[in-house]
């Protein structure tokens, strides 16, 4: 049984060892709160719950004590200690110090201790001890890495890969921060998905039959903790590759992106705040001033932030807080028009955001099919009144889940894009809201020698190109090495404070070395044809430059010139429509890639306008018919005549053609020649983490993850030791441990464990875990001997009922074995018989002296006759009889051997099988002459009744004559007579005229009838003559 069940243990661990890569998760970033989802075998798509069984998780984390917190843990800790707790990080994450953002973080959260990290510019979070300073990236790591533990608890499955959500408007640098916290803790990235694709994702995944190839446009509104984001989508069905197969798949495509970084529930909450203190100070409870007590305001952001929510459902509501400042307690009534007074500059914004995403997308309002709401904001009443007198609609879309889509889009995703899922494709195009630009010096020489620059800026990535993307940048005319920059384009569509967080728009200076050499070196016999710089945007909306190549062509031995294709012919036509090159270097063109991620093509069916032509010409045809006959003839002779002619043209113009080809020179063969240019590039927007502070930073979040696996791995100590203490002194009072024990054993027991108590508590919290571990083991081994003597005493009887039933069952089974050991050929051999019998014997005898020795023991005295034992003996005859069965199920007789008098056996048989068949002969014809007699008896029954009619008939006949006798005196009768006369004579003459046609139907049936019986009878002669005798 343990060897069992040992091997079905290696089996499940080897198992998950396989699948323990497979669960990938979502992580919908949020600046108040985070969502998490998972996906795993056997569980698709499912919100995590974290350790306080919630849905969400409040994007904080918090020190005290030297420990860290989480979410609602931390959020307790950040209203009694502000300073130590740490939320609202996607405010100042991948941010410059002077940035406009940073500003008004430091004016909403005026407590923190912010410090200007001097090597990158960004922001420091200064903790209380005034030495530890953690980078917005770190406090992030923290808050992803207790995410991934919530969904490796929840799910019971590791997990290296996610995707994480991010705002649409978050820049190269924001994405870059996100993506490098995430590298920290070790976590996979697998795309920095944006939060409004991720609502469209989910909401497309559950409607996929409702898109067909024409475009459905949405608007998804979204209001969350900080910001507003109106994002206008396109779901169409489109054909895309698949490997080497063209699949037809739906497409959801962000069209345009309107946002307000500023405009959010926070800002609500901030102001209903300020109002709530502002009441409490015109109480005049205290001399002191509230808004200079941290942790008085933490409270009434906490209690505004709940008002604020009751409010959006209820008219008025009454804010309350206990010992609010100097134990004096709060409690003031607010209503909803109070609310939306303190919010007047506020609601006029609201619309703003889908102004500008319509403006973008070119699209309008009238093509829009649905606005849907998203985000805990939008349930305030005067932001959905803004909406529909703008939108001018009565409903509002609410089809989603306002909490929860992001995240499960997110996730859905992830299994897309990890391994071991198969999931419908659904491809999701995002769009780049900043646009990027080339600039580079573009040099020129006069007609007096001398040298001018220019600047030039191409566009690389429009606003709202879709990605991921890849493109290929062409220099011109640079035979040196040269350099060039990659920045923000026009930012003007962006606010006044929007546009402060941009002070400068260049991303990166890139320098380009070795193209002079390798202009040199392929100077002779090959031509330039520029340097190619080939840059990408990833899924992440992150840019990069791949590589750098110059190209030249080289031309080689002429090639005979091959007929070019149709298509050919159509793409250089259509290339000349569309601006095909006109002959001259241009100095630096953008075009895409020829290696694209994906491509996609529409499915726009065009309309079937052959069918009516088809059926117009048919109809023609047949109308016409009969006035073409006419025609023909006449045509007929003058195309001879014309065909005539055309031939003869036809031969001049191809000998004119081939003595063309002759004449024309052949076409020389190109080869292309690609050298790598090596490129350095220095980061001008905010640097990313070096390779020492990375390894830093990870070190710190290790050490961190190791003192809360400790502390925890303590706590688990301290309270199994409590609880086991606790559930002793319990069961010392029970009537079972006091049978099982004496009197002076409990006293004893009591006290050890009334000591143990006491020094748990006694204990200082630096302590170590193996200290409480060794307690708790001394503890059992003290009461090792009662609860062993309880067992045995609870689980005894069971133990030997379990073995009296064996016994029986291996009783029978002894007796139905030594029955078929009596056969010619047995089953079991005597040796299997007699071991058995043997232990059945042993085991009976070893159950009756060890019970007789066990009851003379008292309870609290320690058993003989243990279950172990009991348990080894049952165990002992379940095999040797299981042993026996398995035998017999598979047992099977021996095979007679074959003897030499066959040849006479089958000859005896075979005269036996001849006298069979002979008896059976006659016994047939037995009985068919008996059912030949009773049918001559039934043929004679019929004959005497024939004879009865025919006395009847006779019989009424000689009435009838005596009636006519007596009616011959009266006149009448004789006309009657001679009427009746007159008919018998016709009568015999129509007897004549039918007579022999009745005589051949009578034959017809005497025949059949004979024929029949001989059928059934079997053809005897003597029973053929008795028949036709009949």
């Amino acid at each position: 049984m343990r060897l069992g069940i040992t091997v079905l243990g290696a089996v499940l661990c080897s198992f998950i060892g396989l699948t323990a890569g497979v669960a990938v998760m979502s992580i919908d970033l949020g600046a108040e709160f985070m969502k998490i989802a998972i996906v795993k075998p056997g569980v698709p798509m499912e919100i995590v719950t974290n350790r306080e069984s919630s849905r969400k998780t409040r994007t904080l984390v918090a020190f005290r004590d030297g420990e860290r917190q989480f979410a609602n843990q931390a959020y307790t800790t950040s209203v009694r200690f502000p300073r130590k707790a740490f939320w609202y990080l996607t405010h100042v994450v991948g941010r410059h110090f002077d940035d406009p953002q940073v500003q008004l973080y430091k004016e909403r959260f005026p407590f923190y201790d912010l410090v200007k990290d001097e090597e990158r510019g960004t922001v420091l979070f200064r903790t209380e001890d005034g030495e530890t300073t953690y980078t917005p990236e770190e406090l992030l790591a923290m808050i992803l890495e207790s995410a991934r533990e919530y969904a490796e608890e929840f799910g019971d499955h590791p997990i290296k890969d996610a995707v994480i959500t991010v705002p649409a408007y978050f820049n190269q640098a924001e994405r870059r921060a996100v993506k490098s916290a995430a590298d920290m803790i070790g976590l996979n990235v697998l795309q920095l998905m944006s939060d409004n694709a991720a609502v469209a994702l989910n909401y497309g995944v559950f409607r996929r039959k409702n898109f067909n190839s024409t475009m459905q446009y949405y608007i998804f509104y979204d209001m969350g903790a900080t910001s507003t984001v109106a994002t206008v989508v396109g779901y169409q069905v489109v054909k895309m590759k698949e490997g080497t197969r063209v699949e037809t798949n739906p497409q959801v495509v962000i069209k345009g992106v309107g946002f307000d970084r500023t405009l959010g529930g926070l800002d609500v909450t901030l102001r209903l705040r300020n109002h709530l203190a502002k009441v409490f100070n015109e109480q005049k409870k205290t001399k002191n001033d509230v808004f200079k007590n941290e942790r008085s305001m933490a409270k009434l952001l906490k209690e505004a932030d709940r008002v604020k929510q009751v409010l959006s459902a209820n008219p008025d509501h009454h804010a309350q807080v206990e010992g609010l400042l100097d134990e004096n307690d709060f409690r003031a009534k607010v209503t909803r028009e109070d609310l939306e007074e303190l919010c007047e500059d506020f609601f006029p914004r609201v619309i703003k955001p889908i102004e500008e995403a319509l403006r973008i997308s070119e699209i309008t309002m009238g093509e829009i099919s649905e606005v849907i709401l998203m985000g805990a904001a939008t349930r305030m009443p005067k932001v959905q009144e803004q909406l529909t007198t703008f939108l001018k609609s009565s409903e509002l879309g609410k089809s989603i889940n306002t909490d929860e889509s992001a995240a499960m889009g997110a996730v859905y995703q992830a299994a897309f894009l990890g391994k071991g899922f198969k999931v419908k494709t659904f491809n999701v195009k995002e769009g780049n809201v900043y646009p990027i630009v080339v600039e580079f010096e573009k040099h020129r020489t006069s007609e007096d020698g001398s040298e001018s620059s220019k600047t030039v800026k191409r566009t690389l990535f429009g606003r709202m190109n879709p990605y991921p993307q890849k493109k290929v940048m062409t220099f011109n005319k640079h035979y040196s090495d040269f350099s060039f920059s990659v920045g923000y384009g026009d930012i003007d569509f962006l606010s006044d404070l929007d546009k402060k967080s941009f002070p400068q728009l260049l991303l990166s200076n890139v320098s380009l070395i070795g193209v002079e050499d390798a202009y040199k070196k392929h100077k002779e016999g090959a031509e330039g044809k520029g340097i190619k710089a080939h840059f990408r945007m990833d899924e992440s909306g992150i840019l990069h430059l791949d590589k750098v190549e110059s190209v030249f062509e080289k031309v080689g031995e002429a090639a005979e010139e091959k007929d070019e294709s149709a298509w050919s012919k159509i793409g250089s036509a259509i290339g000349g429509l569309f601006g095909g090159s006109d002959g001259k270097d241009k100095e630096a063109k953008v075009e895409d890639s020829d290696e694209p991620s994906e491509s996609t093509e529409e499915t726009t069916e065009p309309p079937s306008e052959q069918e009516p032509k088809q059926k117009e010409k048919t109809d023609e045809k047949t109308e016409d018919k009969t006035k073409e006959k006419t025609k023909d003839k006449k045509e007929k002779e003058s195309d001879k005549k014309e065909k005539k002619e055309d031939k003869k043209s036809k031969d001049g113009e191809k000998e004119k053609d081939e003595k063309k080809k002759d004449e024309e020179p052949k076409k020389p063969k190109i080869t292309t020649i690609k050298e790598v240019i090596n490129s350095t590039m220095d980061s001008l927007d905010l640097p990313n983490l070096s390779k020492d502070r990375m390894k830093e930073a990870k070190k710190i979040l290790a050490s961190l993850k190791a003192k809360d696996k400790e502390k925890m791995e303590l706590e688990k100590a301290k309270n199994e030791l409590e609880a086991y203490i606790f559930d002793s002194q319990d069961k010392l009072s029970q009537d079972t441990y006091v049978k099982c024990s004496t009197e002076s054993e409990r006293e004893e027991l009591n006290k050890l464990m009334s000591e143990a108590s006491d020094w748990l508590y006694e204990q200082p919290d630096d302590a170590k875990k193996d200290v409480f571990i060794k307690k708790l083991k001394s503890l059992k081994d003290s009461l090792k001997d009662v609860v062993r003597r309880v067992f045995e005493l609870e689980e005894r009887p069971k133990a030997l009922e379990a073995l009296k039933s064996m016994l029986n069952h291996s009783f029978h089974f002894l007796k139905s074995v030594k029955n078929l050991t009596t056969t010619d050929d047995p089953i079991f051999t005597e040796v299997e018989v007699t071991t058995l019998e043997t232990l059945i014997n042993e085991t009976s005898e070893w159950r009756s002296t060890n019970l007789k020795e066990q009851k003379k023991l008292k309870d609290y005295e320690n058993p003989k006759m243990l279950v172990e034992d009991i348990a080894l003996k049952i165990q002992a005859l379940d095999r040797e009889v299981k042993y026996l069965i398995n035998k017999a199920k598979y047992w099977k007789p021996k095979t007679k051997p074959k003897t030499d008098d066959k040849k006479k056996t089958n000859s005896t048989d075979k005269a036996t099988n001849e006298t069979k068949s002979e008896e059976s002969k006659t016994e047939k014809a037995e009985s068919k002459t008996e059912k030949a007699e009773s049918k001559t008896e039934k043929a004679e029954s019929k004959t005497e009744k024939a004879e009865s009619k025919t006395e009847k008939a006779e019989s009424k006949t000689e009435e009838a004559e005596s009636k006519t006798g007596k009616a011959e005196s009266e006149p009448k009768v004789d006309e009657a007579t001679t009427q009746s006369s007159e008919s018998q004579e016709e009568a015999p003459k129509e007897s004549k005229s039918d007579k022999s046609t009745k005589k051949e139907n009578k034959k017809d049936k005497e025949t059949k009838d004979t024929e029949e019986e001989t059928l059934q009878i079997g053809g005897s002669e003597r029973i053929k003559e008795e028949h036709t005798e009949l």
